[in-house]
């Protein structure tokens, strides 16, 4: 009996001691795993730091590229009313065949940038990330006479005439002329050459440059 409960205190013992010994194996792994894991990502973080990966950003020839497909960038849009006074044949015999009309002109006019113009020449891109670029000048694009809103609102034709068929046409041709300098007058060119610099510096930025520098074109006069 004695010594049957030896043998199985021996085993009991062998036991506990694989146990511990299983165990202790666990412990010094995971401490060793987490000794080395920091160690990994600091090595990493020095490699980085000594060889950082290079930020490659677009050429100019791809700025403009891209810039180009913009195309004519309509970013100021006015709406002016004029009247116009149109005449014929007036002096002496104007009451026998002069032709007068006054006509009410409502017009829009359109003004942007044709970024279709852009050059190579005008976009410099330094190695740092920042990028130069010199826009077209702004201009007028549309200038379109609103036909259900532009009327005749008079008209006084000589007793011996019937009128000039042309006059009228000269009148609307007349309006779209002084619309459009009323727009330039209230300063739409250089509106839509803000409009037009704001709009593309932000889709410069979205090509990932570090710094946009706009250089406004000069609308002519």
């Amino acid at each position: 009996m004695s010594k049957t409960f030896g043998n199985l205190l021996v085993i009991g013992l062998l036991i506990i001691a694989a146990i511990t010994s299983y165990a202790l194996i666990n412990l010094v792994r995971d401490a060793l795993q987490q000794t080395t894991a920091p160690s990994v990502g600091v090595a990493t973080q020095v490699q980085q730091f000594l060889n950082p990966t290079p930020t490659i950003y677009p050429d100019s020839v791809t700025v403009v590229r891209e810039v180009r497909t913009l195309a004519r960038l309509e970013t100021a849009q006015y709406t002016v009313e004029k009247v116009i006074r149109a005449e014929v044949g007036q002096g002496a015999l104007g009451p026998l065949f002069g032709d007068r009309l006054l006509f009410v002109a409502h017009g829009n006019v359109i003004a942007g940038v044709d970024l279709s113009r852009l050059q190579p020449s005008d976009v410099f891109v330094a190695p740092d990330g920042r990028v130069t670029i010199i826009l077209p000048a702004a201009e007028v694009i549309i200038v379109a006479l609103d036909n259900d809103k532009s009327y005749v609102y008079d008209r006084q034709t000589g007793l011996l005439t019937q009128g000039d068929i042309n006059l009228e046409t000269l009148a609307r041709q007349a309006a779209e002329d002084q619309i459009r300098q009323g727009a330039i007058e209230d300063g739409i060119l250089n509106l839509a050459q803000s409009n037009a610099g704001n709009f593309v510096e932000k889709f410069l930025w979205s090509l990932g440059f570090r710094e946009v520098i706009i250089v406004q074109g000069t609308p002519a006069p």
